[in-house]
């Protein structure tokens, strides 16, 4: 019983069950199958029709809005009053199919923000007088000491006052590697403290905190992103006013309601109401294909319209891991092959990603064999000293050196310098209290980005790099794939400004991303694109469209597949009224019945479903 109530609350499941009852009835009144003393067709004209009729009302008293079901409602009327309840139940049926196709398409209830919600983390430890208490959140004041410890999401905004330590700050910036942290830098809400205990100091809390601003982002761009129209609906106010004046003149000169009933019937926007979201529907089955999720209807007939794409780096036109890009030996008796492996051999214990992407590379690329440390110390912000064989290992950053008393020279700070200017990031390594060398670790372009961006421009497509990265690393990953439009240094509020800029300047941006921080602009951007395996699940619910392979190599496809689908709703609409014309001129002429006029006009509805069905071979050059 209970599963039976559910079912009709389900307001999709409890039409196409009315369909369905419709169909069959329709079915039996025109071919006579059984003989009743009241013609079945009053079955699809109470499923179908009087929902129709009901909402058209609404929309007229409450916002005196006419919609296409304001027209489909009189033909209704006027066709039971001549007793044509066939034609009454017919068009009743096709106008509840497309009212259902285009609900089928339309966007579903996402729970983004909900996600973005419970990151914020619930407690903080708080020292007051000495004593350290955990108290709630949204209780912590500006001016509060807190303690975080390693492995803890950071609960308001502040400064560090005592301990260092790595954040991993992805939620903010979208960058994988974590950002070494002293006394004196500044830390955000939700971001996480990677490795060492520090303590900080509340400088902004509650509704002020940099996530909770962030959730206010998701929330403000997705209540700006108007809703495309319908078709029909935007013509509605001129096609009932054609219609009524045609079939009050055609009654008024030839006397014959019947063939006014007729006029109404033919011009119901039957197949109107199907151009659009048949074709949709057809280019979603397409785009699915290609490992593509159209998840927001309207999705398609908005990426038609764009102008320009915005891609964030990091995960998105590259792979979002860092890899060994070069190894520097500065010391003779140490090829870099051996730097290399005893390196890796010093970081196999650590938990840092550096220290994990040269383990990797070692084992996967060199195949060498990887020692493990006699001992191990991880040292906070700075890298690890080890005991390798007759090694003593420092592998860290440029301050892990200096703290210790190990000279570096010049050149090899030259040299180190270059790598970083090109986005690199640099193991600096000591052997025995002399400098050995360092390794370059940057994340790798995807094998397909330069050749996706080239053929963006083929498209008449602008490509922009909305990142994080500094302004040398953004450049140089810029100017590596023919990109020309740069923002560097890009926090989530300046994504979504970027973006804000280009629509007003009516330039449609679709933004393509994968990480938290890229929910905000995701959501501002005329069309957002996430990418599936490797993006988060807050970017994936705050997109219209979703990479589920992480290919951006479908990205032209799209584009292309986009544009065919608006090319397939104008023929549509163009088929479906040219029929529609002819049809009122036979209904004015009186060579149409209501019945005949019907299923006449229907066969726009098929067609436009046939056009529509080829998008789902469609294939891109």
């Amino acid at each position: 019983m209970k599963s039976l109530i559910y079912f009709f609350k389900n307001e999709e499941k409890r039409t196409l069950l009315f369909l369905i009852i419709s169909a069959i009835a329709l079915i039996v009144s025109f071919f006579h199958i059984v003989n009743f003393k009241i013609d079945v067709a009053w079955i699809a004209i109470i499923l179908c029709g009087i929902p129709i009729i009901k909402g058209a009302i609404e929309g007229l008293i409450s916002e005196f809005d006419i919609k296409a079901d304001v027209l489909v409602s009189i033909a209704l009327i006027a066709s039971i009053f001549i007793g044509e309840t066939f034609a009454a139940g017919e068009v009743a049926f096709i106008m509840t199919l497309g009212a259902l196709l285009e609900e089928h398409t339309a966007a579903k209830a996402r729970a983004g923000i909900e996600k973005l919600v419970n990151l914020t983390p619930r407690t903080a430890r708080v020292v007051r007088n000495g004593v350290e208490s955990t108290i709630p959140a949204k209780q912590v004041q500006v001016g509060d000491m807190l303690r975080v410890l390693a492995g803890e999401s950071i609960a308001v905004d502040g400064v560090i006052i005592s301990g260092q330590t790595s954040i991993n700050q992805s939620i903010m910036t979208g960058e994988s590697l974590p950002v070494d942290k002293g006394v004196g830098d500044e830390v955000s809400s939700g971001t996480v403290n990677q490795f060492g205990t520090f303590d900080m100091e509340a400088t902004k809390v509650g509704e002020d905190s940099s996530l909770q601003r962030m959730i206010k982002l998701v929330e403000s761009a997705d209540s700006s992103k108007a809703k495309i129209v319908g078709i029909a609906d935007k013509w509605a106010t001129w096609i009932v006013v054609i219609a009524l004046v045609a079939a009050i003149a055609t009654w008024l000169v030839t006397g014959e309601i019947i063939r006014s009933v007729t006029i109404l019937v033919v011009f119901c926007p039957c197949a109107l109401v199907l151009a659009t979201p048949t074709a949709i529907m057809a280019g979603i089955g397409n785009a699915t294909k290609y490992g593509i999720l159209v998840r927001e209807g309207d999705a398609l007939e908005r990426l038609s319209k764009v102008s320009k794409i915005a891609f964030d780096k990091t995960g998105t036109l590259t792979y979002g891991k860092p890899d060994v890009v070069a190894v520097q030996s500065f010391n003779a008796d140490i090829s870099s092959e051996s730097l290399l492996t005893l390196t890796a051999s010093a970081e196999l214990r650590s938990e840092h990603p550096l220290g994990k992407a040269i383990v990797s590379h070692v084992k996967t690329i060199s195949k060498k064999i990887i020692q493990e440390p006699q001992k191990f110390a991880m040292i906070a912000s700075r890298g690890v000293k080890t005991l390798v064989s007759d090694y003593a290992i420092f592998a860290g950053n440029k301050e892990l050196l200096i703290e210790n008393s190990i000279e570096i020279s010049q050149d090899m700070l030259d040299k180190a310098s270059t790598y970083r200017n090109h986005g690199c990031t640099i193991i600096y390594i000591a052997i025995n209290s002399h400098q050995a060398g360092f390794i370059a670790l940057s994340d790798i372009l995807r094998k397909d980005s330069k050749e996706i961006i080239e053929k963006l421009q083929l498209l008449n497509v602008e490509s922009v790099l909305l990142t994080g990265d500094n302004p040398q690393a953004a450049s140089h990953i810029a100017k590596s794939i023919g990109i020309t439009n740069v923002h560097s240094e890009c926090l989530p509020e300046d994504k979504m400004s970027a973006i804000d800029q280009y629509q007003n300047k009516n330039e449609m941006i679709c933004m393509i991303g994968d990480g938290i921080n890229d929910a905000p602009a995701l959501k501002k951007a005329y069309v957002g694109v996430a990418m599936g395996g490797i993006g988060s699940d807050i970017a994936v619910d705050a997109a219209d469209i979703v990479l589920v392979n992480d290919d951006i190599k479908c990205i032209p496809h799209l584009l292309s597949l986009s544009q065919k689908t608006m090319a397939t709703i104008k023929l549509n609409l163009i088929l479906s009224m040219l029929l529609n014309f002819v049809a009122i001129i036979l209904a004015i002429t009186g060579i149409l019945n209501p019945i005949v006029g019907a299923l006449v006009h229907n066969v726009g509805s098929v067609v436009v479903i046939i056009n529509s069905a080829l998008l789902l071979n469609f294939k891109s050059k």
